[in-house]
C-alpha cells in the first residue's frame, strides 16, 4: 500500500510529491473564470443559479438568520459547546502574543519615522461545507481577525440540500464573533466576497480553505482582493527512530490520509525494523474507520516510508520536503526540532499528535502546504493587519540630505525625482 524507499538516492517519489500541487488545471481555471465573470455581472441572480446547480437548493435569501443560530445552539450538545469555547480560549491566548504595535523613531532632530499598524477593515472567511464542514476552521480563521481588530467579518459556507448549515459551524461562528453568515460556497462565493452583490458586501481580504475551485478562484482574484494562501492537499511527515511506537505512527499517518486521495502521509526512519510494524498497524487500524476507502487511495497515491542511514539524513529529507505537519517521534525530539528549517507546524513527542494542533492547542491549523513552508508561515494576526510607513523631514533635515538624495536619483536617471528635492531650495 505505502511505497518503501530504501535509500534517499531514489528521488522519483520525492519529485512526484514535490510536484503534487503543480498539476495542470486548465479546465478548472476556465470554469472558475466563467463563474467569476457571471457573478461579477449578475450578482445575486448568478449566486442563486449556481447554488441550485452545485448545492441542490434554490435560496431567495442567503443570510443566516438569528433564529437559525439560536436553533443551532439548542441542537448541539452542551459538551461540544464547552469544547469549542475551550478551544477558542486556547487559540486566543496563543494569537494575542502575535499583536504588534505602531512605532515611531525620533533619534535625529527634525526627522520622525514610523510604522502605523491598522487592522484590515472588512474580511471574508470561507468555510467548506458537506463532509468537510469543520467548526475548527471557523475558530482558526475568525479569532486572529478579531484579535487584529477587524471591524467586520463576513463568513460564507455552502448550504446542504435543505438550505441549512451544520449546527456546529453556526455555533462556532457565533462564539468566535462573526458578524454575518451567508449560505453560499464554491468559486461563486469567492466571487461574491471579492466583487460584492446585492446581498453580500465586498471585502478587502478572503481567508479559509476550500476545494480546487475555491483555491483557483482565490488565485485568480489575488491582487484584486487580498488572500491568505493557495492551500494544496494536506500532508504529514513523521520522523521516527527505534523508540517510536508503531501504533501511534500508523494512527497519525492514517489521520492525514483520511482528508482526501491527494493527502500525503510519509514516515522517515533510520530504524528499518519499524517498517513492518507500522504497515501491520495500518492494515489493522484502517478496518475500523469510516473513510477507509479514501485512506487506502491516499496511502497508495502519496504514502511512503523512507528508510535512511541516520537521523541526520532523515532531517535533511524532511527539510527538503518542507511539510505542512511534522511530527518528531524520537527519543529526544527537543534536540532534533532545532535542525528543522522548513515546516508549517512541528509536533514534539508521542503525546502531541497532529489533531491536537488541528483542534485545540492554540497555534493556527491553517498552514503552508506543498513545500511552501520554505517561504510561508501559518495564518496569524499578521494576515489581518496592514502596515503604513510614516516619514517626516523638516526643512533643515532635508537640506542636510538633499545632495545625497539627488545624486542617487540622477544615478537612476530619474531627474524628476532629483528636481522634486532641488526645487525646494532654489529660492533660498
Amino acid at each position: 500500500m505505502m511505497k518503501i524507499i530504501r535509500t534517499s538516492k531514489d528521488r522519483r517519489f520525492l519529485k512526484k510529491l514535490l510536484n503534487r500541487n503543480q498539476l495542470e488545471f486548465d479546465e478548472v481555471n476556465k470554469k472558475v473564470s466563467d463563474i467569476l465573470s457571471c457573478v461579477r455581472a449578475n450578482k445575486d441572480k448568478a449566486l442563486r443559479e449556481y447554488t441550485k446547480k452545485f448545492d441542490g437548493v434554490l435560496l431567495e435569501d442567503f443570510l443566516v438568520s438569528e433564529d437559525e443560530i439560536k436553533l443551532a445552539f439548542s441542537n448541539i450538545s452542551m459538551q461540544l459547546k464547552e469544547d469549542l469555547i475551550k478551544a477558542k480560549k486556547n487559540i486566543e491566548k496563543y494569537h494575542k502574543k502575535q499583536l504588534k504595535n505602531s512605532y515611531f523613531i525620533h533619534e535625529e532632530e527634525d526627522i520622525i519615522l514610523g510604522q502605523i499598524i491598522r487592522p484590515i477593515e472588512k474580511v471574508g472567511i470561507y468555510v467548506p461545507g458537506g463532509k468537510a464542514a469543520y467548526p475548527s476552521t471557523v475558530l482558526m480563521n475568525v479569532l486572529p481577525a478579531k484579535i487584529a481588530g477587524v471591524k467586520e467579518i463576513i463568513m460564507i459556507t455552502p448550504p446542504n440540500r435543505e438550505g441549512k448549515i451544520k449546527d456546529s459551524i453556526l455555533v462556532a461562528a457565533s462564539i468566535a464573533g462573526v458578524d454575518k453568515i451567508y449560505k453560499v460556497g464554491g468559486a461563486q462565493g469567492i466571487g461574491a466576497l471579492a466583487f460584492g452583490t446585492e446581498s453580500i458586501p465586498k471585502v478587502d481580504k478572503i481567508t479559509g480553505p476550500g476545494n480546487i475551485y475555491v483555491a483557483m478562484a482565490k488565485k485568480q482574484l489575488s491582487g484584486y482582493v487580498g488572500i491568505d494562501m493557495i492551500a494544496g492537499p494536506s500532508e504529514i511527515l513523521i520522523i521516527a527512530d527505534r523508540w517510536a511506537n508503531p501504533r501511534y505512527i500508523a494512527a497519525d499517518l492514517i489521520s492525514q490520509a483520511e482528508h482526501d486521495e491527494m493527502a500525503a502521509s510519509i514516515l522517515i526512519t533510520c530504524w528499518e525494523p519499524l517498517v513492518d510494524k507500522v504497515l501491520s498497524q495500518i492494515e489493522l487500524q484502517i478496518q475500523q474507520l469510516e473513510r477507509k476507502e479514501t485512506i487506502k487511495k491516499s496511502l497508495n497515491n502519496y504514502g511512503a516510508i523512507i528508510i535512511t542511514d541516520s537521523i541526520e539524513e532523515s532531517i535533511d529529507i524532511a527539510n527538503e520536503i518542507a511539510p505542512e505537519h511534522l511530527e518528531i517521534l524520537t527519543e529526544d525530539p527537543f534536540n532534533i526540532y532545532k535542525d528543522i528549517k522548513n515546516a508549517g507546524a512541528i509536533f514534539l513527542g508521542e503525546y502531541s499528535p497532529e489533531p491536537v494542533g488541528d483542534y485545540f492547542a492554540g497555534p493556527n491549523h491553517t498552514l503552508p502546504t506543498s513545500s511552501t513552508s520554505r517561504f510561508s508561515s501559518p495564518l496569524s494576526v499578521d494576515d489581518f493587519i496592514k502596515k503604513t510607513s510614516l516619514i517626516y523631514y523638516s526643512e533643515k533635515a532635508l537640506m542636510k540630505s538633499k545632495d545625497s538624495i539627488m545624486r542617487i536619483a540622477q544615478e537612476e536617471g530619474l531627474t524628476g525625482h532629483a528636481n522634486s528635492v532641488k526645487i525646494r531650495f532654489d529660492e533660498v
